[in-house]
């Protein structure tokens, strides 16, 4: 009862965000773009993605330091892609400003971001509102910080890791699910807050959440969990293959 209750709080704060008076903008015929980025001589880079509101996909697996897609229906949502000396930016016009959209419906705006593996990334990722699928195993990252607003959301740190990660994440009133891996000795730590907690392969001492190979292992992730109102799922991958 008490999870019902939280989704539907998530989907009443949402629609809330979604729905309003009068719009600034208006929807028009959907546009697709791609653009793509080389990564030149740098030897490690900072990525920096800030979408306020829409569906973000990213993944690594790119040929290049960025592969993207993009799909939106308001001119006003035509995204902006810059790097300069080992700083990649791609974000949302105006994108502290989400509430421009307000009273828009029926806008798109769609990301399908594809990283480098190989060079090592400090990886930034910020939503005001919507949905994404962040599916980071391979990356080389050095640091990872999320901040999430309403809505749907999917972290996937499954996999092998080659050195220690520290993450941040930071929630709204969101329903977020986050992967852990199985041989990399992880450690969770989730602030107080109005949400519920579900979290499977994990052993719990108060507000810390191990896996079995913390403590073990040569390689440790430590995740920060800032959460507001919602659910948090925390699985292992070991338990959501299992789960599968």
């Amino acid at each position: 009862m008490k999870t019902k209750q939280l989704l539907i709080a998530i989907g009443v704060i949402t629609a809330m965000l979604l729905a309003g008076c009068s719009p600034m903008y208006r929807v028009g015929a959907l546009r697709t773009e791609s653009h793509s980025v080389k990564l030149g001589n740098a030897r490690s880079v900072h990525v920096d993605i800030e979408l306020g509101a829409g569906n973000l996909e990213l993944t690594g697996g790119a040929e290049k330091l960025l592969e993207a897609d993009f799909n939106y229906n308001v001119d006003r949502l035509k995204p902006e892609v810059k790097y300069t000396n080992g700083t990649l930016d791609v974000r949302q016009p105006d994108v502290s400003g989400w509430p421009n959209l307000i009273g828009i419906s029926d806008f798109r705006n769609e990301w399908g971001l594809r990283l480098y593996d190989a060079v090592p990334m400090d990886l930034r990722v910020n939503m005001g509102a919507g949905t994404s699928v962040l599916k980071l195993a391979g990356l080389s990252l050095t640091g990872l910080e999320v901040s999430l607003g309403a809505g749907i959301y999917t972290v996937d740190l499954s996999g092998d890791w080659a050195r220690d990660l520290d993450v941040t994440i930071k929630t709204g009133a969101a329903n977020t699910s986050l992967r852990l891996p199985k041989n990399v000795g992880v450690r969770v730590t989730v602030d107080d807050g109005p949400n519920l907690i579900e979290a499977s392969g994990l052993t719990q001492d108060g507000n810390v959440y191990t896996n079995a190979a913390y403590g073990v292992s040569a390689v440790t992730m430590q995740v920060h969990m800032e959460p507001g109102i919602g659910q948090i799922n925390l699985d292992v991958e070991e338990a959501t293959a299992a789960a599968d």
